[in-house]
């Protein structure tokens, strides 16, 4: 009989290994398998139960699926080291305008008003249109992850400041999870280990006219019992 095992699926650019480390560290015996899928086929692996739960980036076909969403990618613009935009640190839409852009089957920025001038062809992987971005053909916008997992070192990147973010999100199987998945979820939620999800609520915290209220009774309460422990006064003679 095989162990229990968890398998976690992330996209081009994700990056789980951080939850990894936590879970290695919580669950020595029970390994978490990292699997890497496709931008398109991220959702179908979970929904076919070739993994259990998935790092993927919206927007995507979650049906069936529950969404936790949990950070926002900023985007870029991938272009040749010596290329004039790199001259500032950071960009606008506006200076990629009338610059040839470069835009992959696989894309997974969704900018449906993306400035440039879209070439002709269309490569089928975001890693082939950053070898063609090399060539000179055309820019190309995509998650900083991707910017960074295809670096090479005669291109460079620059963030858009007013382009839309990309979202990365946790998707699992909707309704009741395994144990082992609810364990998952904690730790990307950022659970301690020593924390669980049948505990009460910590008690409020407490305003700072109630702190003071609650000084001003203390004292009050010190003072009584300090005149009632207190020696009692003789009479005059």
């Amino acid at each position: 009989m095989s162990s229990p095992s968890l398998t976690l699926g992330y996209v081009p650019g994700g990056t789980p290994a951080k939850w990894a480390r936590i879970w290695a560290e919580r669950h020595r015996e029970t390994p978490l398998v990292l699997h890497a899928v496709t931008a398109a086929g991220a959702a179908d692996a979970v929904r076919a139960g070739t993994v259990d739960v998935a790092l993927l980036r919206l927007p995507a076909d979650t049906t069936g699926l529950a969404v936790i969403a949990l950070y926002e990618e900023t985007t870029v613009a991938v272009v040749p080291t010596d290329h004039v935009l790199t001259a500032a640190d950071e960009i606008a839409a506006a200076d990629l305008d009338g610059e040839p852009m470069l835009l992959p089957l696989d894309d997974v920025v969704g900018w449906a008003d993306a400035p440039g001038a879209p070439v002709d062809y269309r490569p089928e992987t975001t890693e082939g249109a950053i070898e063609l971005v090399a060539t000179g053909m055309g820019a190309l916008i995509v998650p900083q992850s991707l910017a960074r997992l295809y670096h090479r070192k005669d291109l460079t990147y620059r963030p858009i400041t007013d382009a839309p973010t990309c979202q990365v999100a946790l998707v699992f199987p909707a309704g009741e999870q395994p144990e082992l998945v609810e364990e998952f979820i904690g730790i990307v939620r950022g659970r301690k280990a020593s924390s669980s999800r049948g505990q009460a609520e910590p008690a409020p915290k407490r305003s700072a006219r109630e702190k003071t209220l609650a000084k001003q009774a203390a004292r009050a309460a010190a003072g009584k019992v300090a005149r009632k422990a207190g020696p009692a006064k003789r009479g005059r003679r």
